[in-house]
């Protein structure tokens, strides 16, 4: 019975991004390696907006263990240079909040002006095509 409800209690308490990873929830994916998946935000600051997440679970980015987040850049590296190719952009920015998944992530963000990186705007509101559509964007460039 403990073995059961073990794995019950991990279930309920994985974080949204452990359950994109185990398949659980759809994702609009970017890249996948063996320690990393980056996919399309749901409710991005901007059109083309990435989060990069490892797959261990871990609250705080700079918990994370020091070879993982060396190479969580280096997985990142590829995906910010598609974005600036096919969104209108200066540049991909990145930014570490971590207050709203407890789970280390990294957003990756077309901007033009440091005021695109500010998370206390709203958000967009995105239909399944439009994500779809910046999916694509992205991965064409890949």
């Amino acid at each position: 019975m403990g073995f059961l409800c073990r794995i019950f209690a991990e279930i309920i308490f994985m974080t949204v991004f452990s359950k994109i990873i185990a398949g659980q929830i759809p994702s609009y994916k970017i890249a996948e390696s063996e320690k990393f998946i980056a996919f399309m935000d749901i409710e991005p600051l901007v059109t083309g907006h990435v989060l990069v997440v490892p797959k261990t679970e871990v609250d705080k980015l700079f918990d994370v263990p020091d070879d993982y987040l060396a190479e969580m850049l280096i997985f990142a590296k590829p995906i910010a240079h598609a974005i600036e190719k096919a969104f209108h952009c200066n540049r991909c920015g990145i930014s570490v909040i971590g207050l709203e998944v407890p789970h280390a992530h990294m957003h990756l963000v077309p901007i033009n002006s440091s005021s695109d990186l500010n998370f206390t705007r709203p958000k967009l509101t995105c239909s399944a095509e439009d994500l779809k559509k910046a999916q694509e964007k992205i991965l064409a460039k890949l």
